[in-house]
């Protein structure tokens, strides 16, 4: 039985880069919508309404250990 990474090394190409855009493009728009929590909670909190700013920040912690594992898939190079 493989490991992940050795079936990912012995891949073609072209599967590994679609691997690759797709978890780029999961990356992007994760960070994206972080950019926006943190604008609407910056947004909220100078409303003086700092209800979101918690669960804002839940929220982006949880996108970002999403975005730690996803990290983890990303092919590695051919060299």
């Amino acid at each position: 039985m493989s490991t992940f990474r050795r079936a990912q090394s012995q891949a073609h190409p072209n599967k590994t880069s679609t691997l690759m855009l797709a978890i780029i493009v999961l990356l992007i728009l994760n960070v994206t919508i972080q950019i926006w929590l943190l604008y609407s909670g910056l947004n909220n909190a100078l409303a003086h309404n700092s209800g979101i700013a918690f669960p804002a920040f839940i929220a982006s912690l949880v996108i970002f250990i999403i975005n730690c594992w996803l990290l983890y898939y990303l092919p590695r190079s051919r060299q």
